[in-house]
């Protein structure tokens, strides 16, 4: 498959075709990011392409939304949790500065992240840690995205 499902990320889910989707969600897609310098980095992507905002989506389809990102958080806290004791807390951001569909952003933070970073914004970090071959989405992750999808169905399957 090529990348090009990188330039219309939500049209590729919607199509079944974006490799990074882990679930279909009630009002979106989870979607494991394509860095990993904070294993399990993951993104909720709005399933309409369209909105590019949160207060752009009608109140009922908001608040899935929301509550998909609040399943999705703590799916990966879960996960997080079980595949690396140092695992510390999940942050959610809904920022919607460079990308211009409504999306969220699922970051676990670590113990063992550098002093001078762990309690600051990740996007504190430096740039290199966004582009460097080391970091990016590979083979090495799918236990780690098998484990967040498994947490989602779990979720999913006692919300009910």
């Amino acid at each position: 498959m090529s990348d090009d499902w990188r330039a219309d990320r939500i049209g590729a889910a919607l199509a079944g075709e974006n490799p990074t989707v882990m679930r279909r969600l009630t009002a979106g897609f989870a979607v494991i990011g394509d860095v990993q310098f904070l294993p399990g980095y993951s993104v909720l992507l709005a399933d309409d392409p369209g909105v590019r905002r949160l207060s752009e989506l009608p109140r009922a389809k908001r608040l899935s939304f929301l509550a998909d990102m609040d399943l999705l958080g703590e799916a990966l806290e879960r996960a997080c949790r079980r595949l690396d004791p140092a695992f510390r807390r999940v942050n959610l951001e809904i920022l919607g500065n460079t990308d211009p569909f409504l999306h969220a952003h699922v970051w676990p933070r670590f113990d063992w992240e550098p002093a001078d970073l762990v309690g600051h914004p990740v996007w504190l970090y430096p740039r290199d840690r966004w582009s460097d071959e080391r970091h990016r989405l590979g083979p090495r992750h799918d236990p780690l995205r098998v484990a967040i999808g498994d947490e989602l169905d779990r979720l999913r399957a006692t919300s009910v």
